[in-house]
């Protein structure tokens, strides 16, 4: 199998890291192989490419898209580095408020995999960064929710203390304030 599927410490995270073939050329890998993702428990069908390219010292999100234009995600780095983070917002989930955070890179070539239910942001960790993230609904302005990404009761080790931030995103709410967009058991 081209890919390692580790579960993340979230119920439904994964983290995917895809078997590379170097040569004296540079390296060939496969980054999806719909197959491979059902066998190792990812049934979800993509809609919807994204790239999203951003300068240092950013933070974006964190962010989901309400129903009916819920998203699961697989999210991998093309040029730079990001500390890519997510938070369990789903109501009732025994891990309810938790997040989590991992390096993703275009030199780690690892992937990730969040499920519907979950806030998602990034943080660059270099000068450039260009990420693609595979989504299971097409984006939808009106569907667009979120958290603010330094509420304290998440206790993100964030690695920016003072990132460039869009308009939209300083004034997400906490998560304590924020409406109920998804329920355990409902995803």
């Amino acid at each position: 199998m081209p890919f390692q599927f580790e579960p993340g410490p979230l119920p439904g995270l994964q983290i995917i890291t895809p078997r590379v073939f170097p040569d004296d050329r540079g390296a060939f890998f496969e980054s999806y192989k719909r197959s491979d993702f059902i066998a190792a428990g990812i049934t979800a069908e993509f809609r919807q490419d994204n790239n999203s390219v951003s300068i240092g010292e950013v933070v974006r999100g964190l962010h989901y898209q309400r129903r009916p234009h819920a998203q699961a995600k697989i999210i991998r780095v093309l040029v730079g580095a990001i500390w890519d983070v997510v938070v369990d917002v789903r109501h009732g989930s025994p891990t309810f408020g938790r997040a989590f955070g991992i390096e993703l890179s275009a030199e780690n070539r690892k992937m990730f995999y969040v499920p519907v239910g979950f806030a998602h942001g990034f943080a660059t960790l270099s000068e450039r960064v260009e990420i693609n993230y595979k989504v299971t609904a097409e984006y939808c302005k009106a569907a667009e929710g979120g958290i603010t990404w330094d509420d304290p009761a998440l206790k993100i080790d964030w690695p920016l203390r003072n990132p460039i931030l869009s308009a939209k995103d300083r004034v997400l709410p906490k998560l304590a304030e924020a409406p109920v967009d998804f329920v355990w058991g409902e995803e």
